[in-house]
Order: C-alpha cells, then structure tokens, then sequence
C-alpha cells in the first residue's frame, strides 16, 4: 500500500520542529554552566596525548586580577582545554581556578587542589611560618601593580604628611598594607602616626571610604575611581602607576611538587613568559585577553582590559631581574622586596620570624633553565625617561618629603662613607620603588655666615647626593630637581636657629617626591 503524502502544513511543522530545536541547542551551549561541562569533558578525555611523565592538568589558583592574564591567554581561558597553547604547544593542559576568599586559596594549596598559588612577595613574609610544613618555594613573577592599587583621600588631604592622626581603612598583611607602609615612610611618617582601621578586604576599605567612617583607603582599582566619584572632594592621593616597585604578583609551589615536575613547571613558565610578551607588544592581543578574562572572571570586558593595562605583566627579562640574575639591574629585586617588608612587619608587631631566609624560599630554575626566550619581546621593562626639570617642576607641590640629616665638613660638599650609608638605607629604597616619580633633594643650612655662601654650598650638597645616586644606583640624571635653599626653609619651632640643637636640624638634605 502506498505511503501517505505529507501535506505542506505537516511539512511545513516538521522544519519549525528542527528549526526550533537547532535553536534550543544553541541556546545552550551558551550557557556558562554547559561549556564548563563540556570544557570538562574535553579535558578530561584523550589523556594519552598528555607528554610522558607529567601532569595532565596543572591546577593554578588566581583571583580576580589583571595580572595572571599572560597565562590565561596563552591557555585560550581558565578551563582546560585542547586548545590551549600550553597543550599543543607542549602536551598537558593547565586549569586556573578563580578562589577570592584568601584564606580559602591558602587551604586549596595545602590540600593540594591547586598546585600552584599566588602570593605577593610584599606580603609574603607574614604568612610563610604558616606554610612552611608545605615548604613553599616562589617560581616565577607575573606582574608588578601599575595602578591596579590605590590610596584615596578626602578633600584637604594632599600630600603624604596630611595624613598623620587620620583614620585610614586598610586589609592588614596584604599588598594594601604594604602599599600604605612604604607611601607613609616616603612621607617621614609611620603608621604609628595614622590611625589604623583593619577591614576584611580592599573592597571593603572602599565600602568605609564611601560611608565616611575614614579619611583615607587603601582600594583597588577601579575602586579608586568609584571612591573619587562618590565621595565629594575626594581625590587618589598615589597609586602603584608612581609606587612601580612595591606589589610584586609571584606564584609559589611546594617544594617537592617542583622536584617532581621541574620541565613541565619550566615549560609552563616558559609558554607563560611568551603569553605576557604577545600582551605587552600588541593592543589586540590584549583585547583578546579581556574577553578570555571577562568570561573567566565574570566581569565586564571593559573591566578586564583596564585590569590588564593597570600592571606590568612580567616578561622573562622582568623574571632575571627579580630573581637577582642580572648583575647590571640596579631596581628592586625579590630578594629586596621581601627582606624589606619582613622586617617592617616585624617591626609593626607581626610576626615573621618564621619567615625563611630569600634562599630557602625561592627556586631561579625556572628562569635560568630557559634558554629560548630571546630577542626585543622578551627583554625586561625600559626605566621611565624623563625630561629635563624646568623651573615650574622646581616649585610644583611634593607628594610627599623625607628630611635626612646628613654630615658634611664645614664648608665641603664632598659625600663621606657614612653620609652615603645613610642615604642607601633612609631614602634609596624609596627612590628605587617610587621609580616613576621624580626626586627633588633640597639642601639646606642653619644661618651661620654669609646667606649667598649658604645657598651656593646647600646646593652643591643636594648635587652631590643626586651624583652618589646617579653614579651609584644608575638612576636618571633628568629625574632630578636640584634646590639649594641655604638658611631659607628652617624647620619648624627652629626659625631662629635659636640654639646648636636647632642649628643641627637645620643641617639637613630633603628628598621630596614629585610626580609629573
């Protein structure tokens, strides 16, 4: 018996039926939660083509962060995949797990979900006695901060100095914490000086900024430019864009995972290092990056890609420097970094003692084992070149001003041991992590002799410790602004130079930071 015909009503049902189930699929595949699934699925299967030897996935923990976005481009997003660069490029598969919540990441480590963890190694020293049974070792820098962190004030605070007796909001033992210490001493301030107000995270020291329970916080960016926005006559007081050299984003393994995956840790490093350069050489590359970043973070790509511009994403150079490999870097090192603030916490009541030596701490394998990374990409970040001061950068208000006494033979301007001593431990480390500032040094006398006499001496001292810093540190000759102010700017309560204690205040070398 002959089949019945379809008539075209039935025809025309059967293809909105396929039309309308197309649709529904790729609806879909749409979805967040299926192409995590089906991410899943894709690396989990077909494990034999992971390299001999190695992890078939290395878990890696970030947070919502500009900085890691070297890696996660290179990896074609945060989910493992065959995709990845890492994979095809070098057989295994990486996996970033997004873990906000600090103390969260910190058990994801020990318990071993991830393999590797961020850290920053300004804060470092304050939690490493709580790791030390994991025996973490950093392997490698990300990125510095470059205006990813900020500090932000109300109306009337306009300089560092203004802050002393005010209330700031800060995260204590984080990169925030950091920022603020070494922006309080450029300032010949401590934070003993301010009054402390401890909040959970930078987000909620943006929260009190805006309630105006405090002058002052420390914030992310673009927290900053919120506060700014709503909060009248608020203002951003610094930011990491000046402080270059403070907030160093590192990963840390555990020292045995790294004795068991040294090559797959290198490669990684070493696809990671070529991911950051394609991102620091090319604006559509990172554009590309802030829609990796936006889905994997679930933030607007707006967002992601001021994230990716507010650091400076580490190349393999960056990576020499920091690991103290090349002997003609005169910048901050990691070992500098972390040295530094382990004795500054200590010194505010945090315990670090715990905190083990740089040496014990860190592996330069990854950096030293990579020979490929070659040519103008992968070299390390270009200091800042500044023009030559004119007069109105001579008299622009200071961001901030250290005094430092400094002795000189009656009448001679020529630096002694000690004098130079005293500058490279009171202000070079300032002038080193503020590198994108510039430096005014003032000198000044009391008003013993003839005032002409004086200016022309105290200028020649403030010249003399700009040449020990030129001479010595390779800092730039145009970053500075040289003024002799002779008996002109006594300190205050010593206008008269009223007695040898006032005369010997008097005696001074300023260091000012100016910012352009």
């Amino acid at each position: 018996m002959a089949g019945k015909k379809l008539t075209p009503l039935s025809k025309i049902l059967i293809v909105a039926v396929i039309i309308g189930g197309v649709y529904f699929l790729l609806n879909k595949l749409r979805d967040p939660k299926v192409k995590d699934k089906i991410n899943e699925v894709t690396a989990s299967a077909d494990n034999s083509e992971t390299k001999e030897g190695y992890q078939d996935v290395l878990n890696i923990g970030v947070v919502t962060w500009g900085g890691y976005a070297g890696g996660q481009y290179f990896n074609e997003g945060f989910k493992a995949n065959t995709n990845s660069r890492f994979y095809k490029d070098y057989g295994f598969k990486v996996n970033f797990k997004v873990i906000d919540d600090f103390d969260a990441s910190r058990d994801a480590f020990k318990n071993g979900d991830i393999d590797l963890m961020w850290a920053t190694i300004d804060a470092f020293p304050t939690e490493v006695a709580g790791l030390s049974q994991y025996q973490p070792q950093v392997v490698f820098q990300a990125d510095w901060s470059r205006g990813g962190d900020a500090i932000v004030a109300r109306r009337g605070i306009n300089k560092v100095s203004d802050l002393r007796g005010k209330k700031i909001a800060v995260a204590p033992m984080t990169p925030s914490h950091s920022f603020l210490i070494w922006l309080l001493e450029a300032g010949d301030i401590s934070v003993k000086d301010v009054k402390i107000i401890e909040v959970p995270s930078a987000i909620d020291a943006a929260d009190a900024f805006k309630s105006g329970t405090v002058d002052a916080a420390v914030v992310w960016s673009p927290d900053d430019a919120d506060c700014v926005q709503k909060v009248a006559g608020a203002r951003v007081l610094e930011s990491t864009k000046n402080a270059t050299h403070i907030i160093a984003d590192v990963f840390v393994a555990k020292k045995d995972f790294i004795e068991n995956n040294k090559e797959q840790l290198r490669e990684l490093y070493e696809g990671w290092m070529i991911g950051a350069s394609e991102l620091n050489n090319s604006d559509a590359n990172k554009k590309k990056a802030a829609k990796i970043l936006a889905e994997g973070l679930s933030q607007p790509e707006d967002f992601c890609y001021d994230a990716i511009n507010n650091v400076r994403l580490a190349t393999h150079g960056d990576n020499q420097n920091f690991f103290g490999l090349n002997t003609n870097y005169n910048g901050v090192t990691g070992e500098n970094l972390y040295n530094k603030m382990k004795v500054k916490y200590q010194n505010l009541g945090y315990n670090t003692s715990g905190a083990k030596s740089w040496r014990l701490l860190s592996t330069k394998d990854l950096v030293t084992k990579t020979t490929s990374l070659t040519g103008a990409n992968h070299v390390s970040e270009k200091e800042k070149q500044f023009s030559k001061a004119n007069d109105k950068l001579a008299k622009k208000a200071s961001l901030s001003s250290k005094k430092v006494s400094i002795s000189f033979r009656t009448g001679q301007f020529i630096l002694s041991d000690n004098a130079k001593q005293l500058i490279d431990v009171q202000f070079t480390p300032i002038a080193k992590a503020f590198a994108n500032t510039r430096i005014r040094i003032e000198g000044n006398t009391d008003n013993v002799g003839r005032r002409s006499s004086n200016v022309l001496l105290s200028r020649r001292r403030a010249q003399s410790v700009a040449n020990y810093l030129i001479d010595q540190h390779n800092m730039p000759k145009n970053r500075f602004i040289i003024l002799g102010n002779g008996p002109d700017k006594p300190i205050a309560g010593c206008e008269r130079n009223q007695n040898k204690s006032c005369q010997a205040k008097n005696r001074r070398t300023d260091f000012e930071l100016v910012v352009d």
